[in-house]
């Protein structure tokens, strides 16, 4: 049977090609994309084949440019977005038109909730068969153009270059996020003179980005900063985007200010750091009198602003102006990189800080306090010995085995909501998760992106058995490309995140409809693929089973089969099931 990403058709036929001037030196569509690439510091690009886009993989063959060739256009978009977040630098994703295209719609929309800055580069039919129904056409920018920051096609081949430098510039403008550029197959492989097409330089085509915000603005937080009694921090995204974990690691400490993490801010103190807080952050936001929110929206994680007391003072500071005072008013707002403004901060408060400081030890002790009470709560379940395997035993498992080195990347609903309240990396830039799309089958391409960009790190990655399903099957790419990690499917073969909310709302004979899995033997799946794979049921085995897959070198499952009428109390506190 014909594959339908290469029909019957030949998407060739029609085309008249032009004779080149043999005395000019003369260049494809492909290579010059791939110099602009190559031009932005993009190391690899993430792709799925169709004739629309192959020029690109020869010239990125002539730049040096990895090309990684997965089982989905999804994991692609996914894996470009991984390897952003890590690196720093913009992610790439090649895919051919029509359903290649499409098919990455849902890397590209979790890379836009995430602010992540990746380019989507899409094929298209030539421009002689525009609106004549040519292979696999559709009008890819109409669609991609809400949830990116820039779609355009490519007009030309001489504007090839250009127009990809074009769409980089534009991931980073404000917050960062997606491009997408969609490029006729007849553009694309077409040669044009070499001194007529425009191929921007490194470094010479945009601007940095970095605003130190506002300097009376600045002044006014120091302010705040040294008068308040009982203020308290939440470190977002954005402090591992614009990398300011030295800059907040020194406002905390300096200003002896409590701190939480979300999302990519996570690890930017690490465990055990005095100012290092997980599990009060409710308690602490209803009885500060200042909280500063750094690099995170007033969106459904922070209950739209609603959790915040109504009697603190609020400061927010983002990339974006349009997410400041978003859902919630705030007292002050300050646009611009994270590092540069808290640096600034605590350099405006140096000279005033000791009195305001020493004073807040009582509301360090205060929270530490509560954070014990929390602790304590879950404890039984941290080191329950029951089969099935309580998901808190698990994660705290996972906890032990992490190393400074280890990246984490949580990939599911109720299985992840129980680590996020565990797991502590112990680096900055060392926890990875969808980000606040709620994106399921991003650990795979994560775990992807990670082992490559970062070969010298170890990725261990948290799957709900539903989660992985999405995306496992590029298991194989991983085991192709070498590309080991040590992997845990946290198995109760359902989907427990939304079993939970029918139970809660139309009572336990609805409970399991359309929710439930079958119990899939995941480590067999990791071994019929070439990796390794052990099946745990006894609470005492994860551990062991940890260290073997981690010696093995290989791609691992780690099968473990937990209890499934354990709830997250993430999950129980979700206000769409109330």
């Amino acid at each position: 049977m014909q594959s339908t990403r290469e029909a019957a058709p030949n998407p060739y036929e029609g085309t008249r090609f032009a004779m080149p001037d043999d005395s000019q030196e003369l260049i494809s569509g492909g290579h010059l994309v791939a110099k602009a690439l190559k031009a932005e510091g993009v190391e690899v690009i993430y792709t799925l084949c169709g004739g629309h886009i192959i020029d690109i993989y020869d010239g990125c063959v002539d730049e040096g440019i990895d090309v990684i060739d997965v089982r989905h256009e999804q994991v692609a978009a996914h894996a470009a977005d991984g390897y952003a977040r890590i690196t720093g630098k913009p992610g790439c994703a090649v895919v051919t038109a029509g359903p290649g295209t499409t098919d990455a719609v849902t890397g590209v929309a979790n890379a836009f909730r995430a602010e992540s800055p990746m380019l989507l580069i899409g094929g298209q039919g030539a421009h002689n068969q525009h609106k004549m129904g040519s292979l696999q056409d559709l009008p890819h920018v109409d669609m991609m153009a809400p949830i990116t920051k820039f779609a355009a096609t490519v007009p030309d081949t001489a504007r090839a270059a250009d127009m990809v430098s074009m769409a980089f510039r534009e991931c980073f403008h404000g917050a960062p996020g997606p491009s997408f550029l969609e490029i006729p197959r007849d553009v694309l492989d077409a040669k044009v003179p070499v001194d007529k097409a425009r191929v921007p330089q490194a470094g010479h085509y945009r601007a940095s980005t970095r605003n130190a915000g506002d300097p009376e603005s600045v002044q006014k937080l120091a302010d705040l900063l040294v008068q308040a009694e009982k203020p308290a921090i939440l470190l977002g995204s954005q402090v591992w985007t614009t990398r300011a974990t030295g800059a907040a690691t020194e406002l905390v400490r300096t200003l002896n200010v409590p701190a939480y993490m979300n999302g990519a801010g996570r690890g930017t103190l690490p465990p055990g750091d005095p100012h290092h807080f997980q599990l009060s952050r409710r308690y602490a936001f209803s009885n500060a009198d200042l909280i500063v929110i750094v690099g995170t929206p007033f969106d459904f994680r922070m209950g739209y602003g609603k959790r915040l007391s109504p009697d603190a003072t609020v400061v927010q500071i983002d990339l974006d102006y349009r997410t400041v005072g978003k859902n919630r008013d705030v007292d002050l707002g300050i646009v611009g990189d994270a590092g540069l403004i808290l640096s600034a901060v605590t350099q405006a408060a140096s000279g005033r800080i000791n009195g305001g400081a020493a004073k807040r030890k009582e509301w360090l002790d205060e929270l530490r306090a509560a954070e014990q009470a929390a602790i304590e709560k879950r404890l039984p379940n941290l080191r329950s010995d029951a089969s099935p395997i309580h998901p808190y035993r698990l994660v705290s498992e996972i906890n032990d085995f992490l190393t400074e080195d280890s990246i984490y990347i949580g990939d599911g609903g109720d299985i992840v909501t129980f680590s996020g309240q565990v797991v502590q990396p112990k680096s900055p830039g060392h926890w990875m998760d969808p980000g606040p799309l709620g994106t399921l089958g991003v650990g795979v391409p994560f775990v992807m992106a990670a082992k490559q960009a970062r070969p010298d790190k170890e990725v261990v990655a948290l799957f709900g058995d539903g989660a992985f399903s999405l995306t496992g099957w590029d298991f194989e790419t991983l085991v192709r490309f070498d590309l080991p990690f040590v992997g845990i499917v946290g198995n109760n073969s359902s989907m427990n995140q939304i079993r939970y909310g029918q139970k809660a709302k139309y009572g336990e004979e609805r409970e399991r409809v359309g929710n439930t899995l079958g119990d899939v033997p995941y480590d067999q799946f990791a071994r019929m693929l070439g990796g390794h794979g052990e099946e745990v049921r006894d609470p005492a085995d994860i551990g062991p089973a940890l260290r073997r897959a981690r010696e093995s070198g290989k791609p691992s499952l780690i099968n473990v089969w937990v209890d499934p009428d354990a709830y997250a109390p993430g999950t129980m506190n979700q206000t769409m099931y109330k």
